[in-house]
């Protein structure tokens, strides 16, 4: 496997992201009814069969539901058979200190990749005990230094929580709270091309403040969008490409499980 930083400048570069896999210890772990686990397996395995050269996989958290070193060992064993080196940054289910624990002599946690013409920083923007996000002052400053240091590359920043309205009230007050903050500060750097986030469990491709704006759905369930309360989508699973390319441009797109049949059992667990 090589490293990122080999991937030559006038080469594009294919990112793939996963998020909210939503994984438990119990191999046979449901949300709603859903196998989290296998549906994670069945979208790996159509990343590897339509994306066979990959030069970075991120997975843009809520890996686990219930924080525990085994969930997080089950993610790492689901996507071990893609040829790419990884990362993960934190949502607001998963617990950060076992994240650590999982990725111990890895470089799954760092959050700053150089690969070809482009830098990816990948920020933790979870708040302990709250479903909301919210970016620290360190995160913000982590974010000004990667993109201060590399003024000649194009850059994308991702995290966790949705930093816009997406249009559903319920998920209004659990999105990024200082989101603000955020866009002062990629405004102050041209060289920003795409925000990326999870959480969301669907699809949303905008343009806003200068920047390419890009939601994913997730391995497991999908929320219902432009909702006023929480309900859920009939949509299958997915995963979410990106071909970045030396000239700041990103190509992307999103591939969901074909032949998925799912009706959610609203009195299991769930989100």
């Amino acid at each position: 496997m090589s490293s990122p930083s080999d991937r030559a400048v006038d080469a594009p570069v294919l990112l793939v992201q996963l998020s909210d896999s939503h994984l438990v210890a119990e191999a046979d772990g449901a949300m709603f009814g859903l196998n989290t686990r296998q549906s994670l397996v069945q979208v790996v395995s159509q990343v590897q069969a339509e994306q066979p050269h990959i030069d970075l996989l991120v997975a843009t958290g809520d890996l686990s539901q219930d924080g525990t070193l085994a969930s997080y060992q089950a993610f790492a064993q689901a996507t071990a058979g893609i040829a790419a080196p990884m990362r993960w940054l934190p949502g607001n289910h998963d617990e950060p200190a076992v994240m650590q624990q999982a990725a111990q002599g890895t470089q799954w946690l760092e959050p700053v990749v150089d690969i070809g013409a482009w830098r990816v920083t990948l920020l933790d923007s979870a708040i302990a005990g709250s479903a909301a996000g919210h970016l620290a002052d360190e995160q913000l400053q982590l974010l000004e230094r990667s993109l201060a240091e590399a003024p000649h590359k194009h850059h994308l920043v991702c995290l966790h929580h949705h930093p816009v309205s997406i249009d559903s009230s319920w998920m209004e007050p659990i999105g990024l709270r200082n989101r603000h903050a955020l866009f002062e500060l990629l405004a102050r750097f041209a060289q920003v091309r795409g925000v990326l986030w999870g959480h969301v469990h669907q699809e949303i491709d905008r343009q806003a403040h200068g920047v390419r704006l890009l939601a994913s759905p997730s391995t497991c369930i999908q929320f219902l969008p432009c909702s006023e309360d929480f309900a859920l989508d009939d949509r299958a699973p997915g995963y979410r490409w990106l071909r970045l390319m030396p000239d700041g441009q990103i190509e992307t797109g999103v591939s969901r499980l074909a032949d998925f049949s799912f009706t959610p059992d609203l009195d299991a667990a769930g989100y």
